[in-house]
């Protein structure tokens, strides 16, 4: 799932075209009436960014800062119609606060119209006098997480309970994460206990799925041969040979799940080309060569010497490249095209990925510590091949955008690395709702799109997850409804609540059937809910992500975030709105039965 610990990009600017209306659907109401820094941002976004930071202190009652704490602009997002959305992180006395991010919302003139916020708490800790020593936190962390410590950072974490002073250790190569990941280790500062664990990267299959996978297959075995350092890049050295190198060109690939498909690469030499793509901000694709490595310049580069890639088979190593490179462009052309968003992080930079991760590893990952994508060679057993397949690199890239906007975060993290919380359960729905529509935006006769996930893995269940009735998911014991049981339900098996509300929003309830894909989906009370069709879904939950939603949305908040978006979009009289309200409600998430205290 998500890490919790901040780092700093620049901002980028979103436009999607909207309706005015921009109340803030978390804690506060709007006012009547009229870890990531800005850098290099225009005249314009400043003022902007200046404009919501003073209001937001003019608005303390609502938006919940004191004296004392410091707004640090994560992104700037301008709707065509004027309205404005600041998302800020904040630090407390110079210490970044945990759960303490929030958006600002503004009208065209700039003025306050609402907040989102995700600690409706003061961020006040009750001292600022650590007990325990960095030193102390950090051999803390090490040891809980069972890797190497980074320095102990002093933070105020404000995510759950009364706010306390803390120490965030950044513990790399640690034994408790599948393939040596990292993972982010939160001490308290007076007490020494261990607050959270929490692994860095999002994965396509929970830890206790791959426990259960991992006693039905038996012993994973190492997955073919391994190139020796070099022969995969020797070509690559000789880019800048002639003045008509580098250059863009159309290579063809032979992917695994696929089919033949055209790759934009670049030309290096007359006989040397680079899977890597210049109209796709440099996204590019290595080989991990099967090593735990998380540093994408430690990958190797992937080359040949006519352009052509892989040959549709694991026999050649090339070939599970094809399928990522695919999937990536596929996922970055549907962001950009559908909303405009320019990169993962919509900062107009390319998307990375290594494939053979590790050995025997059943599972892909997005890791944001390397902003990249992992690729394991399956288990040989139950995975028989790479997993490279489309929606699953639609699924995770999504991982990177939820990274870079709402941060949604699970509330806790078991022992055996298993998540759970509705914010890390909303995660992970969201990952598998635009991972679906990476299949519809792609179209590809050779993986026709469907409201399944992972149907192109080969499980005797025929899908790992899907939209319309997750709780068909025996492997994961999705969920179809939600009860306050949620909470200590795991998060990909938790993330059926909204993704069941995503596809009655669309689709809606009842027997259908859709690309040749039977679906059936049940609805809590027998509710009839009829779709507005995907395209306006997915706008709708596009827009409650980027402007409503803050690292500690669960399903209630993410019901008046939709709301809040299909308001914006289409009004507040309009069926579309009516719609949203109804397919939550046909999952049992209303305005009537929302906690009074939330876990």
């Amino acid at each position: 799932m998500h890490r919790p610990h901040i780092r700093n990009v620049a901002v980028a600017v979103a436009a999607t075209t909207t309706v005015t209306g921009l109340a803030g659907p978390a804690v506060a109401a709007p006012a009547k009436g009229p870890g990531r820094t800005v850098s290099a941002v225009s005249t314009s976004t400043a003022t902007v960014v200046s404009a919501a930071r003073a209001a937001a202190f003019a608005h303390a009652s609502a938006t919940g800062v004191v004296q004392g704490d410091e707004l640090r602009a994560q992104d700037v997002m301008i709707d065509p119609e004027g309205a404005r959305h600041v998302r800020f992180v904040r630090a407390h006395r110079g210490m970044t606060v945990l759960g303490g991010d929030l958006v600002v919302h503004l009208n065209r003139n700039l003025a306050y119209t609402g907040v989102t916020r995700a600690s409706d708490r003061t961020v006040e800790p009750a001292t600022t006098r650590a007990a325990v020593t960095p030193a102390q936190a950090a051999a803390k962390a090490a040891s809980t997480a069972k890797g190497e410590a980074g320095t102990a950072q002093l933070v105020v974490d404000a995510r759950g309970g009364a706010p306390a002073l803390a120490y965030q250790v950044h513990v790399t190569d640690s034994a408790t994460t599948e393939g040596a990941r990292s993972r982010t280790v939160v001490i308290d500062a007076v007490t020494g206990k261990v607050r959270s664990n929490t692994p860095d990267s999002d994965e396509f299959l929970s830890p206790k799925l791959r426990a259960t996978l991992s006693r039905q297959s038996g012993t994973l075995p190492t997955r073919g041969s391994v190139p020796p350092p070099g022969s995969l890049d020797s070509l690559g050295r000789t880019s800048l040979s002639s003045g008509r190198y580098p250059r863009t060109t159309t290579g063809s690939g032979a992917s695994l799940f696929v089919g033949p498909v055209a790759l934009t690469t670049t030309q290096t030499a007359r006989t040397g080309f680079v899977l890597a793509d210049p109209t796709r901000y440099g996204t590019e694709t290595r080989d991990a060569r099967n090593q735990l490595q998380v540093s994408f310049a430690r990958g190797t580069k992937i080359t040949s010497t006519n352009n052509k890639w892989g040959n549709g088979a694991v026999s050649n190593r090339v070939t599970a490249a094809v399928d990522a490179q695919y999937g990536i462009s596929k996922t970055l052309d549907f962001y950009k095209k559908t909303f405009g968003r320019k990169g993962i992080e919509n900062n107009s930079k390319g998307a990375k990925a290594m494939v053979h991760f590790g050995n025997g590893i059943a599972n892909a990952f997005w890791d944001p510590t390397c902003d990249c994508m992992l690729y394991g060679d399956g288990d040989g057993q139950m995975f028989k091949k790479p997993l490279v397949a489309l929606d699953v690199t639609g699924h995770e890239l999504t991982h990177g955008v939820v990274d870079s906007t709402a941060r949604l975060e699970p509330t806790r993290v078991d022992a055996a690395g298993n998540q759970y919380g509705e914010p890390g359960s909303l995660n992970e729905s969201l990952a598998d709702i635009f991972g679906s529509n990476v299949e519809f935006f792609a179209d590809n006769p050779k993986n026709p799109p469907n409201y399944l996930l992972g149907e192109k893995l080969g499980l005797a269940q025929k899908f790992l997850r899907r939209l319309d009735h997750p709780s068909l998911d025996t492997l994961e014991g999705a969920i179809d409804y939600w009860s306050p049981s949620v909470y200590y339900t795991e998060v990909h098996a938790g993330s059926g609540v909204s993704s069941h509300a995503y596809y009655l929003l669309a689709e809606g309830s009842g027997r259908k059937t859709i690309g040749g894909v039977a679906y059936d989906s049940p609805t809590y009370g027998g509710l009839s809910v009829r779709g507005i069709g995907r395209t306006k879904a997915t706008a709708i939950f596009y827009r409650a992500l980027t402007r409503y939603m803050v690292s500690t949305t669960d399903f209630h908040d993410a019901r008046v975030a939709t709301l809040q978006a299909a308001k914006d979009l289409y009004g507040a009289n309009s069926t579309e709105y009516r719609t949203v309200d109804s397919a939550w409600a046909a999952v049992n998430v209303t305005a009537a039965n929302t906690p009074v205290a939330r876990p």
